[in-house]
């Protein structure tokens, strides 16, 4: 549990209402509080739970749990955080989920509307009736941005951008890529129960790869990648001018690392996870052994992330500016120095705290612990947006 806050609560009383972003994910879930105050998001509160004890696994383990153990550790994590919200944002995660972009032609708005659904049956391996489908016109380099456009993802919402509003450019007739966002049914179902167990209200479900963006990033100007490193999987996005132009997802994470630890040295999971998390990549700490076996699983993940930075360069003739580094996978020890040794292209770990209000001494703390809440970040600004 990670909370600070239990005794200076008193700090942020008063001002407008509260907004939690709830983060659940494979091996921890995370909560952040905001508060409207001024016209400024000020952090209440937060926290983060391991969630492998309550599937028979070991901290940091990644777990599938049935809705009433999510519902307990959901309960247990906003009670530890003093969460006194009731209101939330929830994030579907990108494996319950399908985010793609396609290239159709623009017609008027009605037409389209028509359209979307029937072309996305192409790329949905389950009858369209069966999910939640929500669409932007991505605006060509001189159409007219909002930036972020594709930052309001909401399963069930109505279509997204409308084709009018896409750019002053574009003509009825003329092809345009349009961005997918799918979510199953199901997967919204059990997150509405979840919700409702801990006795929350939750206005939206999305996508977790468009809270990461809203968390991370700025006014970039230049295409970037986000690397997203889980417990059990690290996502890759590519994003230009706020738009996800492609993602990536390679199935090793975290936990990986801790296996191979576990395997190597012939040592529990709970004792291999101390060791990653005390040494990682530290050769200062004179075991080259945990070194070796944490570089060997980061290299191929690195790798990929590599991979996929070329073939877009390559196809789309632009150079990333950098690569941005996020999840709880990217705080093991010297990982970033090991990363931007590995990267051609600059690498920066993201900092969501910068973008709300907290007390000065917590600095390095939020700084430090940033990227493993970006997707609870994220949620929280976008609910703090719908507050008066």
């Amino acid at each position: 549990m990670q909370n600070p806050f239990k005794d200076i609560m008193r700090l942020f009383q008063g001002g407008g209402g509260s907004a939690l972003g709830i983060d659940f994910g494979s091996s921890a879930v995370k909560v952040v509080q905001l508060r409207k105050t001024h016209g400024h998001a000020v952090l209440e509160t937060y926290g983060e739970l391991a969630v492998g004890p309550y599937g028979n696994a070991e901290i940091g383990q990644s777990v599938r749990l049935s809705v009433a153990r999510m519902s307990e550790a959901l309960t247990d994590v906003l009670r530890e955080s003093k969460v006194s919200g009731r209101d939330c944002g929830v994030a579907i995660p990108i494996s319950s989920s399908l985010v793609t972009t396609i290239e159709m032609p623009l017609v008027d708005d009605k037409q389209f509307a028509q359209m979307v659904p029937i072309e996305a049956r192409k790329y949905i391996p389950v009858p369209i009736s069966e999910v939640a489908l929500d669409w932007w016109v991505i605006p060509k380099e001189n159409g007219e941005v909002t930036y972020p456009l594709a930052g309001e993802a909401t399963a069930g919402a109505p279509a997204g951008t409308p084709a009018s509003e896409a750019g002053k450019d574009l003509k009825s007739g003329r092809l345009v890529d349009v961005l997918l966002a799918v979510i199953h049914n199901d997967a919204i179902s059990n997150y509405q129960s979840l919700v409702k167990s801990a006795g929350l209200t939750s206005t939206f479900y999305e996508v977790e790869i468009f809270s990461t963006l809203r968390a991370s990033l700025s006014q970039e100007t230049k295409p970037v990648m986000i690397l997203d490193m889980g417990a059990a999987t690290t996502k890759l996005y590519i994003v230009d001018r706020g738009i996800v132009k492609s993602s990536h997802m390679v199935n090793r994470g975290s936990q990986d690392i801790t296996m191979s630890i576990s395997r190597a040295l012939n040592i529990s999971v709970k004792e291999a996870e101390l060791l990653k998390r005390n040494v990682g990549l530290d050769m200062a700490s004179g075991r080259k052994d945990i070194y070796d076996i944490a570089s060997t699983t980061l290299s191929y993940i690195l790798s990929e992330a590599n991979r996929v930075v070329f073939n877009y360069e390559k196809r789309t003739g632009q150079s990333l500016s950098r690569i941005i580094l996020t999840g709880g996978g990217v705080l093991l020890k010297e990982f970033y120095g090991f990363a931007q040794r590995f990267f051609e292209t600059e690498a920066v770990m993201a900092d969501p705290f910068a973008k709300v209000e907290s007390p000065a001494f917590l600095d390095n703390i939020l700084k430090r612990a940033g990227p493993e809440f970006a997707v609870a970040i994220g949620l929280a600004l976008r609910k703090l947006q719908e507050l008066p």
